[in-house]
């Protein structure tokens, strides 16, 4: 192999120099030239690599799908110039057979006559880091989207602006789209270098590529199911069913379970409905101008097989015994949850929640969720890990289940729960469902509290906050932050004021009453969870009323399935905006910080819309790198329980605020990680 390249560099040699020979004797009037004709170099086989890209179909050929995700549509194909090459010869290797650069280098640049390529760690340490690298090391990717060329860097490079244009001039004229490419930097850092390229290099920001994108595939599945149009401020009383394929007009902060979501407006990752969309295993999509597309409306109200795909999607009408048949095939399994455990009647300070120390932790939470639900129990790991990096709401405690149990059986509602489910009517038509659950959970807010537990409460209240402090209670079943089933935004919280004990009992009773939801019952009774095997603990902390900012992390790059860009996601807003939940016309911050990475590079793919003028970004990088610090603990103390499975690619999914700390107003904001449970994406 090496034999046939050095013939190959002769050639080149050859090429060269005839091609240097012919300039000398042009006139020096570049107008005079006559342009450059391209044309395909491949005819045959694909090559492991090429010198020039002359058609559209060279570069098909040696193009594949990004290694990170960030923006859709796009193919890439990785670009090696070799500064120690007398010629600095520059490589567009096939990235579809060699996917990293040190697998192409180590083929074919390394030995006979030429330095030997080092192990991959040396590799990346010298060819991303050094100012003495030998190669240049990028990517030209092209935006099926914004139709845009560009070459890219890998965010964590610090090459400076001279080996960028170096790079970046050499391919140009070495491409048939060569007039039309840009650089785009892939990090705030590599931004910063970017401006101090010369004017004649075109730069284009990853919003700019983003703005111009029709297409954003959520969740990468295939279904078959009747495609209804809906308006999402119409969901209340327009009913969709799980055999639906639902195409909004925005996006919807609540949407009972479907086989597919299609929204005219782009979604955050980290929105209840992809996060639910990615549980069940259905497609979900974004599409600008969705809800009057001709071919869509065409397939209105018919059987539909729906595939979303990183690179686009397709949809065709299926028949109802098509249908019938994927459904059979695909419907999802039995979820199995514990009973509820009503032994357990103290109110639980979170630090004495998990016997890690004498159970493990994998035990001590599987003992934890019957008495105190899925949310409490992953909230109770944080005082067991590194709390200097992990700092959390510290007065805390749970309430079990056992007094929504009490609350529920003292007065009569159990009894009305079993009624409720034995009728057929309830059972056959969502909007009999719907009104019913919504008797019964009035019913519970209306229900009095027993003056045992409210006495209870009350005092632990007392010896836990200030008075007047306003304190949230958080919902925490035995169904939710399970392993494979997060049941995310199907319960809610609420908050109440020390000084007003009629706004705890209410908090507490709607808390409660929210098991009934209409869509938590459609995701249960979907998964096949026995109702009444479901019940409510409480988390209870203090709330955040002056938050600076709120935000949802995942302990992964979520865009990066191999593992080739380590990172973390982040979707933050300022203020108490929610990422989950947010608006259909507000954006947040979204961004990846390669934490691992030598210079913790941040990536950022979308800007919050509501920041004040004198802010750039939510966090400042001291604040995202306080945030990725509490990250990596909880990624570590977690990695061994929910990490063993090499099938699946585990990361955390957390929640945080920034804010100031209690009896420092005014102080500078801190962070407070209030969530955490496992996330599975694949």
């Amino acid at each position: 192999m090496k034999r046939s390249v050095s013939i190959i560099f002769s050639l080149c040699l050859a090429t060269t120099a005839l091609f240097f020979t012919f300039c000398i004797n042009e006139p020096e009037d570049p107008q005079a030239l006559p342009p450059r004709e391209w044309s395909c170099n491949i005819t045959g086989e694909t090559p492991d690599f090429l010198t020039s890209y002359g058609c559209k179909a060279d570069f098909d050929a040696m193009a594949s799908a990004p290694l990170s995700e960030k923006i859709p549509g796009a193919t890439s194909a990785k670009t090696m110039l070799d500064r120690d090459d007398p010629l600095q010869r520059l490589w567009f290797q096939n990235s579809k057979k060699y996917q990293i650069h040190h697998a192409f280098a180590s083929a074919y640049l390394s030995g006979d006559d030429l330095p030997i390529v080092p192990v991959i760690g040396q590799f990346n340490t010298t060819e991303y880091y050094r100012t003495n690298r030998r190669f240049l090391l990028g990517a030209i990717t092209y935006y099926e989207g914004p139709k845009k060329w560009c070459y890219e860097i890998a965010p964590y490079d610090n090459a400076s602006a001279d080996m960028i244009r170096q790079a970046f001039e050499r391919i140009a004229d070495s491409t048939y789209f060569g007039d039309s490419l840009y650089f785009h930097p892939t990090s705030t850092a590599v931004s910063e270098v970017a401006k101090l390229l010369p004017s004649s290099i075109k730069v284009i920001s990853t919003e700019e590529l983003y703005a111009n994108i029709d297409y954003q595939p959520l969740n990468v599945a295939t279904s078959i199911g009747r495609l209804v149009f809906v308006k999402a401020a119409e969901l209340d009383t327009a009913y969709v069913s799980y055999r639906d394929i639902v195409l909004l007009d925005m996006v919807p902060n609540d949407i009972s379970v479907t086989s597919g979501i299609i929204t005219e407006a782009f979604q955050t990752p980290l929105a209840h409905i992809n996060v639910l969309s990615q549980n069940r295993g259905t497609p979900n999509m974004a599409l600008r101008g969705a809800w009057n597309n001709t071919e869509l409306r065409a397939l209105e109200n018919k059987w539909v097989k729906l595939s979303v795909e990183l690179s686009g999607y397709t949809i065709t009408e299926a028949t109802a015994e098509e249908a019938d048949v994927w459904w059979n095939e695909h419907k999802p399994s039995k979820v199995g949850i514990a009973n509820m455990d009503t032994t357990v009647k103290e109110l639980t300070d979170v630090k004495a929640i998990l016997d890690i120390a004498g159970l493990g932790l994998g035990p001590a939470i599987k003992k934890a969720i019957p008495a105190f639900g899925g949310k409490v129990s992953h909230f109770a790991a944080f005082p067991h890990m590194d709390t200097t990096k992990v700092p959390y709401p510290g007065e805390a405690f749970g309430v079990p289940v056992y007094y929504y149990w009490q609350h529920m059986e003292k007065n009569g509602l159990n009894s009305m729960v079993a009624e409720m489910l034995a009728n057929d009517s309830f059972k056959n038509y969502p909007a009999v469902r719907d009104r019913k659950l919504k008797i019964l959970r009035d019913s519970i807010e209306d229900a009095p509290l027993d003056s045992d537990f409210e006495a209870l409460l009350q005092a632990k209240l007392n010896t836990k906050f200030a008075a007047g402090i306003q304190v949230r209670f958080r919902s925490s079943t035995n169904a939710e932050d399970l392993d494979g089933f997060t049941g995310a935004g199907l319960y809610t919280s609420d908050g109440g004021n020390m000084n007003k004990p009629k706004s705890i009992r209410n908090a507490v009773r709607i808390v409660w009453a929210s098991v009934w939801f209409f869509r938590a019952f459609e995701e249960r009774e979907y998964r096949q969870i026995d109702h009444k095997s479901v019940g409510m603990a409480l988390l209870v902390h203090r709330s955040f009323p002056e938050e600076e900012a709120s935000g949802v992390a995942i302990t992964a790059n979520i865009y990066d399935k191999d593992g080739v860009e380590p990172g973390y996601y982040i979707n933050v807003q300022y203020g108490d905006g929610s990422v989950v939940l947010p608006d259909s016309d507000v954006t947040s911050d979204e961004l990846i910080c390669h934490f691992d990475m030598q210079g913790r590079p941040i990536v950022y793919m979308g800007h919050s819309n509501v920041l004040p003028k004198d802010m750039s970004t939510v966090l400042t990088n001291d604040q995202v790198y306080t945030l990725c610090t509490a990250l990596a603990e909880i990624h570590r103390f977690f990695k061994p329980l929910y990490g063993s499975d090499s099938n699946k690619r585990f990361a955390m999914d957390t929640e945080f605020k920034f804010d100031q700390p209690l009896g420092d107003p005014g102080g500078k904001s801190v962070l407070f990680m209030k969530q955490c449970r496992p996330y599975y994406a694949d």
